[in-house]
C-alpha cells in the first residue's frame, strides 16, 4: 500500500468540509504544493511536511524547529508568529485525526480491524481474539494479526511495550498501514475511554466494535468529569463499525443495545441470558482453567481457557461473538482459545500449599470481580489482597478498589501503583477510608516489593494472595517520572521460593 502524496488543498478541503476551519477567508499558500508528511512532533518534521500544534503544553518553538526542519504549513487551534500559513481550526483533535487518516491512505480500508471498549477486560478479549486469529491463519499460512494492547504494540513491522492504550492519531494510523503491508490482515485494538472522547480512533473503520461492560471508572477532572460522559465516550466505538458486539450481561445494556442499532449487525453474548446469540453454559474447572459449552454455528461448542475466573469466559464469549462475524470456523476458535494466555491476567504461582494470582484488576469494578473468583476458585481460603492506585487521575478508583477489597478480603496491605505527583500515603489513605466500613484495617507499605513480600511471607497455606493492579509492568511512575521496579510475577516468584526463569 502506497502512502499518497496529496497537495495541501486537499487537506484544507477535508478540514473545511468537516466544518473545523475557525477562519474562512482563503489561506494565504500554495495549495497545489505536496504535502510529504504530516506531524506532530518537531523533531520528525521534514520538508514538505504539515506540522500539527497539539497538546496542553505546546509551545511555540516547538513549531519554530518544526519550520526550520522542512513544515511549510502547520494546524492549529491559536495562531504564531511563524512563517508559515495557518490553518487555523477549532478542535486540534479532531483535526489530527482526519489529518492522520488522510495522510496515511485510510488504512483501515485495507484490513479488518477490530476495536474492543469497556471498564474492564479489554486486554484480556483482544488476547483471546487475536489467539483465535492467529490460530486460524497459521492454518492458511498467513501472517499473524497485529494487536494494539494496553500490554504491546505489534503492527506486524514493529513490537513493543505499549505507551497507550490506544496511540495517538498519526501513531495509530502508521500502526494500521504497518499492518496492512505486513499482511496482518486483521487488526485487534483496545479503545480506551480518552481515544473516542478525543477523537483518536476517527476515520478507522470497524468490522466490529466490542463493548464489554460499563462501571465507574476514569472520573477525575483530568479524564472524565462525569459517569454519563465516561458512558457517552465509551458509546461512541459504534459510530464507524459495521458490526456491534454487546454483553447483555452488563450493566445499562438496553442503552448499549440502542447505541450499537447503528450498525448494520448486532451480535449479543452472555452468561445469564439464554436468549443471547452466544449463550455461555456448563462451566467446569479444568487443570489449566476453564471449560464451558457454547452455541456457535449449528452445533454446540466445548472450548477450554487457561484461566480461571468466570468473568474470563464472559471475555471469551465476546471474542467468539466476533469470530461469529468474521465467519472464523470453530476448529480455529477452539485452538487459539486452548491457548490464549494474556500476561499480567491471572497469573497463578503455587508452593507450600500458598497461592499467589498477579492480575492486572484496577477500579473497583475489576476487583471486585477477581476477588468474588477468588474465593468461588479457593473456597474457605483466607484471602490477602496487595494494591494501591493511581495518582493524579482515576480518582473514583480509590472509593472503588477500597470497597472492592474491604467486601472480599481477609487482609489489605496498600501500596503504590503509579503514584505520578501524588504521596503514596495520601492515595492509599483514601483507599482505607472506603475499606473502614466494612470492619477491615489497612496496613500501608509504600514500597511495593515490600509490601509483597510481607503479604506472601505472612501468609500460611491454604491462604491466597492477590497482586493487583500492576500486572506484567515493569515501571512505577512516579514523581520524577517512570522509574524501572520488578514486576508482580517475578516477586510472586521470588517470595515463594520459585526458580525466576518462569518455572513454577
Amino acid at each position: 500500500m502506497e502512502r499518497p502524496r496529496l497537495p495541501l488543498g486537499d487537506y484544507y478541503q477535508l478540514l473545511l468540509k468537516n466544518g473545523l476551519l475557525a477562519d474562512a477567508s482563503p489561506l494565504a499558500a500554495d495549495l497545489t504544493r505536496t504535502v510529504t508528511a504530516v506531524t506532530c512532533d518537531s523533531r520528525s518534521a521534514v520538508p514538505g511536511s504539515i506540522f500539527v500544534c497539539k497538546g496542553a503544553s505546546f509551545k511555540a518553538e516547538y513549531l519554530a524547529e518544526a519550520v526550520r526542519r522542512g513544515a511549510f504549513a502547520y494546524v492549529s487551534e491559536t495562531p504564531y508568529e511563524a512563517p508559515a500559513p495557518c490553518l487555523r481550526v477549532t478542535d486540534i483533535r479532531l483535526a489530527m485525526g482526519l489529518l492522520a487518516d488522510r495522510a496515511w491512505g485510510h488504512p483501515s480500508g485495507a484490513l479488518k480491524a477490530v476495536g474492543i471498549t469497556g471498564t474492564k477486560g479489554k486486554t484480556t478479549t483482544a488476547y483471546f481474539l487475536k489467539s483465535i486469529l492467529d490460530a486460524w491463519r497459521e492454518a492458511q499460512g498467513l501472517h499473524p494479526v497485529g494487536l494494539l494492547s494496553t500490554i504491546v504494540t505489534d503492527d506486524g513491522a514493529q513490537r513493543r511495550p505499549a505507551v497507550l492504550t490506544t496511540p495517538e492519531p498519526l501513531d495509530l494510523q502508521r500502526h494500521l498501514w504497518n499492518a496492512v503491508n505486513t499482511g496482518c490482515g486483521y487488526v485487534v485494538m483496545e479503545e480506551s475511554s480518552q481515544a473516542l472522547k478525543y477523537g483518536r480512533v476517527i476515520g478507522v473503520d470497524l468490522a466490529a466494535a466490542v463493548f464489554l461492560n460499563i462501571g465507574e471508572d476514569h472520573i477525575s477532572p483530568r479524564e472524565h468529569p462525569t459517569f454519563q460522559d465516561y458512558f457517552a465516550s465509551k458509546l461512541k466505538i459504534f459510530n464507524q463499525a459495521e458490526a456491534a458486539v454487546v454483553n447483555l450481561d452488563s450493566d445499562r445494556s438496553e442503552e448499549v443495545l440502542a447505541a450499537a442499532a447503528r450498525c448494520g449487525r448486532v451480535v449479543t453474548y452472555s452468561m445469564r441470558d439464554p436468549a443471547a446469540d452466544l449463550f455461555g453454559r456448563d462451566l467446569a474447572r479444568t487443570e489449566e482453567g476453564l471449560a464451558f459449552a457454547v452455541g456457535y454455528g449449528e452445533a454446540p461448542l466445548r472450548c477450554a481457557i487457561p484461566m480461571t475466573g468466570d468473568f474470563n469466559v464472559s471475555n471469551a464469549l465476546a471474542a467468539l461473538a466476533v469470530c461469529r462475524v468474521l465467519d472464523v470456523p470453530a476448529d480455529a476458535v477452539q485452538a487459539g482459545l486452548a491457548r490464549g494466555r494474556v500476561p499480567g491476567r491471572m497469573e497463578t504461582y503455587s508452593a507450600g500449599g500458598r497461592t499467589v494470582i498477579v492480575d492486572y484488576a484496577h477500579n473497583g469494578m475489576s476487583l471486585s470481580a477477581l476477588l468474588r473468583s477468588v474465593h468461588s476458585d479457593y473456597p474457605g481460603a483466607p484471602v490477602t489482597v496487595v494494591f494501591g492506585c493511581t495518582g493524579g487521575k482515576g480518582l473514583d478508583r480509590r472509593a472503588g478498589m477500597g470497597a472492592a477489597a474491604g467486601e472480599f478480603a481477609d487482609r489489605i496491605l496498600l501500596t503504590e501503583d503509579d503514584p505520578g505527583p501524588e504521596e503514596v500515603e495520601a492515595i492509599c489513605a483514601e483507599i482505607a477510608e472506603a475499606a473502614a466500613p466494612f470492619g477491615k484495617i489497612c496496613t500501608v507499605i509504600p514500597d511495593r516489593e515490600e509490601a509483597v513480600r510481607t503479604a506472601i511471607l505472612e501468609t500460611a497455606a491454604p491462604g491466597v494472595v492477590v497482586l493487583a493492579g500492576k500486572g506484567s509492568e515493569g515501571q512505577q511512575k512516579r514523581k520524577n517520572g517512570p522509574e524501572p521496579c520488578v514486576p508482580d510475577g517475578l516477586l510472586a516468584r521470588k517470595y515463594l521460593g520459585l526458580p525466576l526463569d518462569g518455572g513454577r
